[in-house]
């Protein structure tokens, strides 16, 4: 019995804990290696990237594997298809969405969240401190399973706000 004493302590102890002392760095929460692409890359492969790993973000990289644009399946949807255009003729950096937002592999996960609702993205690119290579992503889904559910809500919520209610308020 004193073992399953010891361990409730210790669970109630790490429930209780200063967050700063348990504080998740973006490198301990992201996707790592993310399928990417270049700004030369068709639309159609893109598409393609994205069901092949599951995701709704495609990082576009330059030559020395900086985060130069992002395409989201809303990118493809929104500039190219509901236009009438053919993704097959058109590149990653014709639908991009630059500049980009990124968080360093250091970034406290609180400091993520607040960026992500900031900005009002569902996924953050995640760079190295040397010299800026993307090495992961980071999603709602990505936060949702690592953080407080309120803090989950609140990302949603704010992600999600309709920018311009937002200034009519």
């Amino acid at each position: 019995m004193p073992q399953l004493a010891g361990h409730l302590q210790v669970r109630a102890a790490a429930r209780f804990a200063p967050e700063a002392a348990m504080e998740k760095r973006a490198r301990e929460v992201m996707t790592p290696n993310p399928a990417c692409c270049t700004p030369t890359t068709t639309l159609d492969l893109v598409a393609k990237m994205m069901i092949q790993t599951d995701c709704g973000e495609i990082p576009v990289l330059d030559v020395n594997d900086r985060v130069i644009g992002v395409v989201t399946d809303r990118d493809i949807v929104c500039r190219v298809v509901a236009e009438g255009k053919n993704p097959m003729a058109y590149t990653a950096e014709t639908c991009m969405t630059h500049p980009v937002v990124t968080v360093s592999e250091n970034t406290p996960v609180d400091q993520v969240v607040a960026t992500m609702e900031k900005h009002q993205i569902r996924r953050v690119p995640v760079v190295d401190d040397q010299g800026g290579a993307c090495t992961g992503i980071i999603s709602q889904a990505d936060i949702a399973w690592k953080r407080p559910k309120d803090q989950v809500g609140e990302l949603v919520r704010e992600v999600s706000r309709d920018a311009n209610a937002a200034r009519n308020e």
